[in-house]
């Protein structure tokens, strides 16, 4: 068998060398550009995280306040129908009494002495 012999370099293949050598540069640039942006971007995975912390903290926030929705929906309810529940705001909010009852109002503690009677509890 003959051996083909080996190829020698021409001219054109040297000129064009840099065109090669720039165009892998090139795309090496666009990669980290692409790279960058869909880190960085505003709709890159930076941002996304923090969208999704957004969401997590308002899903929260939604509980709490349907909780609360229900609780009061409750309080509501008890207002419109149970006597009970009546007399207990007409007392303790309205501060009214049946008739032969007497009210006693006390003052309320200041808060500095509500705070050192925390400090320093009596045995």
């Amino acid at each position: 068998m003959r051996r083909r012999p080996a190829k020698r370099e021409t001219r054109w293949w040297r000129s064009h060398e840099w065109m090669r050598r720039a165009g892998v540069y090139a795309g090496g640039a666009l990669l980290v550009l692409v790279l960058m942006h869909t880190i960085f971007g505003p709709y890159g995975f930076l941002s996304m995280r923090r969208s999704q912390h957004e969401i997590e903290k308002l899903r929260q926030e939604i509980d709490q306040l349907d909780k609360e929705n229900e609780q009061l929906t409750g309080e509501i309810r008890a207002l419109q129908s149970d006597p009970a529940a009546i007399e207990k705001v007409a007392r303790e909010d309205m501060g009214l009494a049946r008739p032969g009852e007497m009210i006693f109002r006390l003052p309320d503690d200041p808060p500095g002495k509500k705070q050192a009677a925390a400090r320093n509890p009596q045995r």
